[in-house]
């Protein structure tokens, strides 16, 4: 009786230190550690996602610790005591009506926030301040700055303001912070996927007549690395690019530097941005089809 007693201190000491080393090397997590796998993103949308995030699992967690609390107790309570075996209890309704009830009200709950989450992502507004047009192709991208605050955006001659990736260039996709930006996606062969992380968002990109549009806001400066997230061929991990947001007035900068008939590095050098991509960097390949660098 005493070991067993000896035993049971001992396993509620070694449970104690575990729980004090877990909520001290709290202090120390990273975003992406306090966000159950996840960190805040760089718009609206992706704020809202990270939220509804963490309350699923904080959720999934309360569930889980109250299970684990059932199962551990059961083990104590009915642990085995001699060769007789114990009454037998079956039917019980209250019981058997509370483990069916919560569930689906848990379920419930987790299917309404979603859909307002979902909707709140999905949602366009007719006249957004910037369009770019998104082309997909294997393996690489081009991106085009096709209307602002309604208007088409062309340079010397109506020629087309791009930007086109290379087996040697990660494309730069220049945009302005605190702005709604619609993309307008599209590909020129199979299947991919427009991707930036931070955003915490993706959207597949289809061929033929399909277009997938979606809008965001940019909230925060800087470089995103974005990815293709749809295994589309040989290549496929090796078709990136770089989002860069930028303050408004920059942008403007760099859209008349663009009309003028400054290249993307040469524009962004001259409004104070590194000219090439700083989040990722291009893989040694054979050339394809449509590369060049606009």
């Amino acid at each position: 009786m005493l070991a067993r007693e000896r035993g049971w201190r001992l396993a509620r000491l070694a449970g104690l230190g575990v729980t004090v080393a877990v909520l001290l090397s709290g202090c120390s997590f990273d975003e992406s550690v306090r966000g159950f796998g996840w960190f805040k993103g760089i718009t609206p949308e992706g704020r809202r996602m990270y939220e509804l995030w963490i309350a699923a699992c904080i959720a999934a967690l309360v569930v889980g610790v109250f299970v684990w609390g059932l199962i551990f107790w059961c083990v104590v309570r009915y642990r085995k005591r001699g060769d007789e075996l114990p009454p037998q209890t079956r039917f019980n309704m209250p019981l058997e009506f509370l483990y069916t009830v919560v569930p689906i009200l848990i379920v419930s709950v987790l299917f309404y926030y979603t859909a307002i989450v979902q909707t709140y992502v999905d949602k366009r507004v007719p006249n957004p301040d910037v369009t770019v047009e998104v082309t997909a192709f294997k393996w690489n991208w081009k991106f085009r700055h096709a209307q602002i605050d309604g208007t088409e955006v062309t340079g010397q001659g109506g020629q087309e303001i791009t930007t086109i990736g290379a087996s040697d260039y990660i494309p730069v996709l220049v945009l302005p912070t605190g702005r709604r930006i619609e993309f307008v996606e599209h590909s020129e062969d199979v299947v991919h996927s427009f991707w930036v992380p931070e955003m915490l968002f993706k959207r597949d990109v289809f061929p033929g007549s399909i277009e997938n549009k979606f809008q965001v806001t940019i909230e925060r400066e800087g470089a995103f690395v974005g990815r293709c997230a749809e295994l589309c061929g040989a290549y496929h991990s090796m078709m990136n690019f770089e989002l860069r947001a930028v303050s408004q007035s920059e942008f403007d900068r760099y859209i008349q530097l663009r009309k003028d008939g400054k290249s993307t590095p040469e524009a962004l050098e001259a409004i104070g941005e590194p000219g090439y991509a700083t989040s990722t960097k291009p893989f040694n390949r054979e050339p394809e089809q449509h590369e060049g660098k606009g």
